[in-house]
This record gives C-alpha cells, sequence and structure tokens, in this order.
C-alpha cells in the first residue's frame, strides 16, 4: 500500500501485528522526521505577498514614491488611519523570546521561529489574519532573560500591528510581560500559553461533563503542573464555576497548599504563591492522595510517556476524563490511560482522539478582535469562545472519542470570532460597530478564500508536494528504527 500525500492511511500501512505503544513511537517519530525533512524541502512555512497589483510601471508612482506621501500624511494627522491605509488592521506580531518552546525548554529566540512560524501558518489558514514572528534575544550582558526587554520591544512594534501573541516565554517572565502589556500596550495583547490553553482546556471540559454527567462546581480537579498553562486554566475553571476547595496544583515537587512555605517569599512563583491560598482545602501532600477519587485531571507538565503513571489514574474516580497535554508526547499514552480506567482522554495531538490544542481557538478569538477593534482582550472574551467551541462540537458530533470540533471544521473559527465581538461590544471594549453576525460571514469569506490561494498555488507548483520517494523512505526509515 502507497503512502498518501496527505497521510490519511499511515496506520493503515503499518504491519498489523505492531503492539499499541510501538504504534504511537512510531508516529511520534515519524511526525518529527517528516517535520525535518519538510520544513528543509519548503525552507519554512510562510512566505509574503503582495495585495495590490502591479500592472506596470507607472503604478510605483502610486504604490510607492511620490504617490505614497499622501497615506502617509494622512496617517500623520489622524494615527487611526493606519488601521485603513495599511494592513495594520489585519495583522498581529508573535512575539518569543524561546525561553520555553513547546515542552522542550529554553531552545533560544532562533529556535523558536520554527514553532512562530507555525503560529503564523495557522492564523492565515484559519483565521485569514496577517501574522508576523518576532523572535527576540531577552537576554541582558549577563545572560539573563529579562521580562523589561520584551515589553519594552512589543510596545516599540506596537504601531505595526492590531494586536501582540506571546508565546513561549518562560516564567515568571511570562505574567510578568503579560501584566504589563495589559496595562501599557496600545493594543490588546494575548498570551496563548496561558489564556489560549485555558480557553481550549475550558471548551473541552465543557462537553466532557456534559457527556459524563458531572457538574462543574461538583468535580474534583487536578492540575499536573503549576506553570503558565495550568495557572490560567485554574482561573478560567474558577470563573466557570469550580469549586476552588476541590481544585489541586501540582509542581515538580508535589501538591499547592497554603504551608508551602518554598512559594510564599519567592517572586519566581508570586501566581503559584496565590493558588496555595484558594485551592486544595484538605491540604493534601501527596500525589496519590491527589489523585484519589479525582473526576477530572489536567496536565501540562513535561513530555511523556510515563510521566504520569497508570496507577494514578486507577486512583481516580468512575467515568473519569483525562487531558494530558504535553507536547510532543503526552504526559501519558491515550492507550495506558484508557486500560487504566479513565473515561474520556484527550491530548495536544492531532493523530490521536480529543485533541485540545489552542489552535483551535487563537486564530478565531484574534480575527474577532481585530474586525470589532477590541482594546483588550479578557478572559470573559475567551471564555466566551470557550463556549462557542463547545457548543459547535455539540450541534454535529459529541461524544467520549470526540469532544471538540476538528481543526478542519472552519465553521468553528468565524463562531468563535462572532462570540469574541459580541462579548467586547457587551464590555465596551469595541472600537468598531459591527455585528455577530456581519463578523461570522466576514470571517468566514476571508477563511475560505485563504484557502483557496493556497490550493491554488499548490496547484500552480509554488508549493511543492513532496515526492513519494520521500514519504516511502522516511516511513521504511522510522519502522526500521522502531521494530
Amino acid at each position: 500500500m502507497k503512502l498518501k500525500t496527505d497521510l490519511s492511511n499511515l496506520e493503515k500501512c503499518l504491519p498489523k501485528n505492531i503492539n499499541p505503544q510501538k504504534k504511537d513511537e512510531f508516529k511520534t517519530l515519524f511526525y518529527s522526521k517528516m517535520a525535518l525533512a519538510m520544513h528543509e524541502y519548503c525552507k519554512g512555512k510562510t512566505a509574503s505577498f503582495p495585495k495590490a497589483a502591479f500592472w506596470g510601471s507607472a503604478w510605483l508612482n502610486i504604490w510607492y514614491t511620490p504617490g505614497v506621501g499622501a497615506p502617509t500624511l494622512a496617517i500623520k494627522q489622524k494615527e487611526d488611519l493606519s488601521y485603513k491605509l495599511t494592513n495594520r488592521a489585519n495583522k498581529v506580531a508573535i512575539i518569543s523570546d524561546g525561553t520555553r518552546v513547546l515542552g522542550l525548554g529554553n531552545c533560544g529566540a532562533a529556535s523558536a521561529l520554527a514553532v512562530m512560524e507555525g503560529k503564523a501558518f495557522l492564523m492565515n489558514q484559519l483565521g485569514a489574519i496577517d501574522a508576523e514572528p518576532l523572535c527576540v534575544d531577552s537576554r541582558d550582558e549577563q545572560g539573563e532573560h529579562q521580562a523589561q526587554k520584551i515589553i519594552d520591544f512589543a510596545r516599540m512594534v506596537s504601531p505595526s500591528y492590531s494586536a501582540i501573541n506571546l508565546e513561549d516565554i518562560s516564567q515568571p517572565n511570562c505574567y510578568k510581560v503579560l501584566d504589563a502589556l495589559k496595562e501599557n500596550c496600545p493594543i490588546p495583547v494575548w498570551h496563548d500559553d496561558a489564556q489560549g490553553t485555558a480557553c481550549i482546556t475550558c471548551a473541552a471540559l465543557i462537553n466532557a461533563l456534559k457527556i459524563t454527567g458531572k457538574k462543574i462546581d461538583k468535580v474534583k480537579i487536578v492540575l499536573f503542573g503549576a506553570g503558565a498553562a495550568n495557572t490560567s486554566t485554574a482561573s478560567f475553571l474558577f470563573a466557570l464555576g469550580a469549586d476552588p476547595k476541590k481544585m489541586i496544583l501540582l509542581d515538580s515537587k508535589g501538591p499547592l497548599h497554603k504551608n508551602r512555605i518554598d512559594l510564599k517569599n519567592n517572586p519566581s512563583y508570586y501566581k503559584q504563591w496565590s493558588f496555595c491560598q484558594k485551592t486544595n482545602a484538605k491540604l493534601i501532600t501527596t500525589k496519590e492522595e491527589a489523585f484519589k477519587d479525582a473526576d477530572v485531571l489536567i496536565a501540562f507538565s513535561k513530555p511523556g510517556p510515563n510521566v504520569i503513571e497508570p496507577e494514578l489514574i486507577r486512583l481516580m474516580a468512575k467515568r473519569a476524563i483525562v487531558f494530558t497535554c504535553a507536547n510532543p508526547v503526552p504526559e501519558i499514552y491515550p492507550e495506558q490511560a484508557l486500560q487504566a480506567g479513565a473515561f474520556i482522554v484527550g491530548t495536544g495531538r492531532g493523530d490521536y482522539e480529543n485533541q485540545i490544542n489552542n489552535s483551535l481557538c487563537f486564530p478565531g478569538i484574534l480575527k474577532g478582535v481585530l474586525l470589532c477593534g477590541a482594546t483588550k482582550i479578557t478572559d470573559t472574551m475567551a471564555l466566551a469562545a470557550a463556549k462557542a467551541i463547545a457548543k459547535r462540537a455539540q450541534d454535529t458530533l459529541l461524544n467520549e472519542h470526540h469532544i471538540l470540533p476538528d481543526s478542519t471544521d472552519i465553521e468553528v473559527y468565524p463562531l468563535q470570532a462572532a462570540a469574541v465581538a459580541a462579548q467586547a461590544k457587551k464590555e465596551g471594549l469595541a472600537k468598531i460597530k459591527i455585528s455577530a453576525k456581519q463578523v461570522y460571514a466576514q470571517v468566514k469569506q476571508e477563511i475560505l478564500m485563504r484557502q483557496k490561494v493556497n490550493q491554488s498555488l499548490i496547484k500552480s507548483g509554488f508549493i511543492k508536494k513532496p515526492s513519494q520517494k520521500m514519504l516511502e523512505t522516511i516511513f521504511k526509515q522510522t519502522l526500521k528504527e522502531v521494530l
């Protein structure tokens, strides 16, 4: 059987007797090898294309000098005209210092560029947004990464963009940068690792609870990992109605609680200390106690496998909900979690069922923000998006194997963009008068156009497909290494 270019028959090409763990190992390694080969093949994932036509040399007098002086002077007199006379209204800056890339740690700014290009690609195809990766070296002369450098950089580039997407910045700098820019940046700022992850996790949990018949204010929730993703998720869960007393966050030293004096006076963990005061009312001190009878596990920690043992899943309540979202490998493989008694399992990966990945929310949220001219992005706007995402799954296909819409479902992005714009208007944050219905229609039309352009580039040969030989070679090499 030949491997298809879209890789839809990947598993069918594997030996029939391959065991599940080897299959998981194969897919992880195969996607890594393919990613490396294709990134070199395409020389990255994004490029810049003009929106204006080149009808002849005379048009250079209009698009550039001397004609361009007219819009320049107009913007000088009224800066808001930059949103009408340039592409600023649809531009997002993706800013990272590469200090916490995926689950891979401090990779550096240049390494982060591969991930940020991926974000830009998704914004283009799923949100019809023009995004630019801006990876910065935030180190001082002593080699220490400084939050203030990122803050200053973001403010300096803000005249070129409509919004800023912060990404892959280590704690506590990620919190410091977001808090500072929310207060003093002239354009809205979104931290996708924090707010984006929290948004999509809440959407997944809304539907998982609906399927299991459990109520959010009654369930015991364990958050494995206490970084930006889970601390933000915890805050969102409070807003959804979760009981802080029934919630337990765990870091590398165990459960957070009010007696964790190691966190009390540590300026690097001020966010975690605030959760020590709110959560874990029973002062649970071990992982085993935390997992016992837990209804929900949300893990954003370090890549697995075997970071979370099956024995811990067995301690959980009946019909347990398990979200293990470390990338590129979940803390425990889905097959193992299900065998250990989990009822609903989600991961951050698209090759397993129930992918919980912020790629399903940030394109739509940011597009909604841009179209309504929101001055900031609040948690309630993100929660409006979460509810729109959850409802889309409820209206199409909802069961324990499908708790979220597929990332290829283009309906979900205009729906959440409309919900975000409506919430921004409700909160008095929208500068542009546009109805939710208008937002929905415009976003859907623009996404369809972007995808049509992509297909045209493929047909023209500008975007080249990988050869069958490349696919087969990498497939065979990977299979040989795994088996």
